[in-house]
């Protein structure tokens, strides 16, 4: 098994960094499915076309780190159907993630897409990297979040501007459920009793899916 890396909780002096570290807690946990947010195209089994990074290099090294905080589902995905993962750093738990190593541009790019907007934009991580957060509209995954620093370099994810309790959770479905699972067994640090346990926890998951349906989903 992999270690995990522990993240430093301070905020980073370097405002401006060449690098940083996306922390994805979702979808982006399988590097088959982050490379077209980087190198572009359709994603398998939908119509939604990615227009891809700027710099389509792949990351540079990805690690499983654990995030405080809590992750939990709601909305209603048009991609999987059910909901979709949202990540609540105020609130008290922790959340499996894999930690991607990319440019800031990239970290830009990528998330100019899951807004539903072209790279190119050059999102301004100064905020972000000064305050904790910045909120940059009231969609979906227009929050940027920095969770501290792995290596000097500044962790960094996206999610809602609520927090867990100001929405409807909402199950996210098998299909989703099973992606997310294996992207975070395949991170190498926890195995699929540790996975299924914190899935099978998280609020909108919690009293719909039980660990053994999601050790079920793994083995399919």
């Amino acid at each position: 098994m992999k270690a995990l890396h522990s993240i430093d909780p301070a905020l980073p002096d370097d405002v401006d960094p060449e690098r940083v570290w996306y922390a994805s807690y979702g979808s982006n946990t399988h590097v088959n499915r982050l490379v077209f947010y980087l190198r572009g195209g359709r994603l398998p089994g939908t119509t939604r076309v990615h227009p891809g990074c700027r710099d389509p290099r792949m990351p540079a090294r990805s690690i499983p780190v654990e995030l405080g905080g809590a992750m939990y589902f709601a909305t209603e995905s048009p991609v999987w159907g059910g909901g979709r993962a949202f990540y609540d750093p105020g609130a008290e738990g922790r959340v499996l993630a894999r930690a991607h190593l990319v440019t800031a541009g990239q970290f830009s790019d990528i998330a100019a897409q899951e807004m539903y907007g072209e790279p190119g934009s050059g999102i301004d991580l100064g905020e972000v990297l000064t305050l904790g957060t910045a909120v940059l509209g009231d969609g979906r995954y227009e929050t940027l979040v920095c969770a501290g620093q792995v290596d000097g370099l500044p962790v960094l994810t996206f999610t809602a501007p609520w927090t867990m309790h100001d929405v409807r959770w909402n199950p996210p479905s098998a299909a989703y459920v099973r992606h997310l699972a294996s992207g975070l067994l395949s991170a190498g640090a926890w195995d699929a009793e540790a996975v299924a346990s914190y899935l099978a926890a998280c609020p909108g998951a919690a009293g719909h899916w039980p660990e053994r349906a999601i050790t079920d989903l793994l083995r399919e």
